[in-house]
């Protein structure tokens, strides 16, 4: 008889457990504390209950941002992302915030489709083009035109890379000087599409919580797990273990300024 396999990640220990219950919920508090108004975020079944909320709630049409993808090459996107968030106006980054920075990846050719339709910000590469926050009816022809970007391969690890965040052109100048932080991301069992998804929430919300910002070093360090890094986070994204829908996992994290 053979030895049972042993689950990808460990359930995590209790007090690990509150701390990534604790994260989620502060980021709903961040974003619309009206939603969670007499819910016990403390718990699973009350974190359930604002996802159901949120997902009823009609403002997440309100700032849809559009990502049309060609074929990201990863470090590049994350800085692209970080510049891409910072060139927002105060107004938009409130209603993107407020979304829980909702965002859109499809394929297609942003260089392409730029006749077409307006993108706020291109990659210097053109490999992604980002829209602005805006309504959703606004871009439905854009979405009916391209699919849902799909890259199921898993995240593959690589050496430590690190990236600068450009400044957004025609934009004031940096408020401080710039850091260096490092980027944590789950790759085991994590798609490169899932990847972009987790990424994409952690940086643009880190821009827009001031913790990061142009001129900043980005040090990108895959990981098979976050649970395995040992070290204080800045910020974290969390979401539900698809393994265990119980219970939560880290599947990026931003590291304290080095």
């Amino acid at each position: 008889m053979s030895a049972p396999t042993a689950p990808l990640t460990p359930p995590a220990a209790p007090a690990v457990a509150q701390r990534l219950l604790a994260a989620t919920a502060e980021r709903i508090r961040a974003a619309r504390p009206d939603l969670v108004t007499g819910l016990d975020l403390t718990t699973m079944a009350g974190l359930e209950r604002a996802r159901t909320r949120i997902a009823a709630d009609d403002a997440r049409e309100d700032a849809v941002v559009v990502a049309v993808v060609r074929s990201p090459d990863l470090p590049l996107w994350a800085a692209e992302t970080c510049a891409y968030a910072l060139s927002l106006g105060p107004g938009q980054a409130r209603a993107w915030r407020r979304a829980f920075t909702r965002t859109l990846h499809l394929a297609g050719q942003p260089l392409r489709l730029a006749g077409r339709f307006d993108f706020a910000h291109l990659a210097q590469d053109g490999s992604v083009g980002w829209t602005a926050p805006l309504p959703a009816s606004t871009t439905a022809t854009l979405r009916r035109l391209l699919k849902t970007f799909s890259a199921p391969k898993e995240l593959s690890p690589h050496a430590p890379v690190t990236v600068r965040v450009p400044h957004p052109a025609g934009h004031p100048p940096a408020r401080r000087a710039p850091v260096h932080r490092e980027l944590y991301y789950a790759t085991a069992r994590v798609t490169v599409a899932e990847g972009l998804v987790h990424l994409n929430h952690l940086l643009a919300e880190a821009v827009l919580d001031g913790l990061i910002g142009s001129g900043d070093l980005l040090t990108l360090r895959p990981v098979p797990r976050l649970a395995d890094v040992e070290r204080p986070f800045a910020a974290v994204r969390t979401e539900t273990d698809v393994h265990r829908p119980d219970t939560l996992q880290i599947y990026a994290a931003l590291g304290t300024a080095i």
